[in-house]
């Protein structure tokens, strides 16, 4: 959302302020309708193995839902490759490389999903 010219960003009072209509981000309603899904709906697996010391995870990106939604379809992913894994910052990172694996069970689901990276 762009800033209009001379709109306070903080303030003393109330803290951060919403850059479009200048209120306390708390009580903000500019931004309530515009409350869309992040991501387009695709699913992308990779794997990555850079910073962990030579150990390759699978990154799983892009599933709706919220925190909880993410653990629970972590713990169905987890229990189907029979490795460990983990839900880090909306993502959920599955030990090892099991791409091919995920990508059926969650194209079974309904997901669209693409193989990211190289």
């Amino acid at each position: 959302m762009k800033r209009r010219a001379g709109t306070p960003v903080y303030s003393t009072e109330h803290g951060r302020l919403c850059p479009g209509c200048g209120q306390p981000v708390a009580r903000c309603d500019c931004r309530s309708g515009a409350a869309a899904e992040p991501g387009d709906g695709v699913v992308r697996l990779r794997r990555e193995s850079k910073g962990r010391g030579g150990k390759t995870v699978t990154v799983v990106e892009g599933l709706p839902g919220d925190a909880q939604a993410l653990k629970a379809q972590a713990k169905a992913l987890k229990r189907h490759c029979g490795v460990g894994g983990s839900v880090k910052a909306g993502r959920i990172e599955i030990q090892g490389d099991h791409r091919d694996r995920i990508l059926q069970l969650l194209r079974a689901e309904g997901h669209t999903v693409k193989l990211a990276g190289g």
